[in-house]
């Protein structure tokens, strides 16, 4: 594999001993304008794990896109990290740790406990033998089915068990097609919508469509229990906003319809 700047940027990473990060911490104190752009991919997705654990938006903390991309898929293969197809209507893609993906499966284990053991097992076949293979956004229901045999003899059950715990989406246009998914998304797609609409609206309601950063922190959304800085992080890497520096500090402008 080719060295990139993520893999370079992943041993000073660890050797700079700079961020503490672990799953559900969280860094208040920091800024958006402390952390908004880094040349390091994997460095970005760190710091975003701290802020906003789980599910992470990068186009926003790395100008270059294409060096996004090539370290994401570099990222994909090492199975340092997945990536997922949300269920928004438009091109949005989210970003999950494996090791954080593989912990949500043990969730899982444990709230069904020891009922039906012989169809729990599925959740250690899935992670044993379809997670740590495929690595695209989706499998087919063969494909599926194929892999978890690996494990033992593959029932129904099996499969509906998985959709049912979140892990799991059928394609609408092709019902023996799923994305994989993560558990519990469903309120954090319904925030992240209504998120949009609603930062959008507030800074078309202002002179100039613009509002400098650090005041656009400090407010809350009222339809969305996400916080600002993960809108904020969202609608900059996706274009629908931009930050242009004045000497007061960053100023948040609509980009033109």
């Amino acid at each position: 594999m080719a060295e990139s700047s993520g893999l370079s940027g992943r041993k000073r990473f660890r050797d700079a001993g700079e961020i503490q990060l672990g799953e559900g911490s969280s860094n208040d104190s920091l800024t958006l304008g402390d952390s908004l752009t880094f040349s390091d991919t994997l460095m970005a997705l760190q710091m975003m794990r701290a802020q906003f654990p789980k599910i992470n938006k990068l186009y926003s903390s790395i100008k270059d896109r294409t060096q996004v991309d090539r370290e994401l898929e570099s990222l994909k293969k090492e199975k340092v990290l997945r990536i997922f197809k949300l269920n928004t209507g438009q091109d949005d893609h989210a970003v999950m740790f494996m090791d954080d993906y593989n912990n949500q499966i043990g969730v899982a284990m444990k709230r069904l406990g020891t009922k039906n053991e012989d169809l729990i097992q599925v959740f250690e076949w899935f992670k044993t033998y379809v997670t740590g293979t495929k690595l695209d956004v989706g499998i087919d229901h063969n494909e599926l089915c194929s892999l978890l045999s690996f494990g033992g003899k593959v029932k129904e059950e099996h499969v509906s068990l998985l959709i049912n715990a979140g892990f799991l989406t059928r394609q609408l246009v092709d019902p023996s097609m799923y994305w994989f998914s993560i558990p519990n998304i469903g309120l954090l797609l319904k925030g992240l919508s209504q998120g949009r609409k609603e930062l959008v609206s507030l800074l078309r309601k202002r002179k100039h469509r613009e509002m400098m950063l650090a005041a656009l922190e400090k407010k809350r959304l009222r339809l969305s229990l996400l916080d600002m800085r993960f809108h904020l992080r969202d609608l900059i890497g996706s274009g629908v906003l931009k930050t242009v520096e004045s000497p007061t500090g960053l100023i948040v402008r609509l980009s033109k319809d």
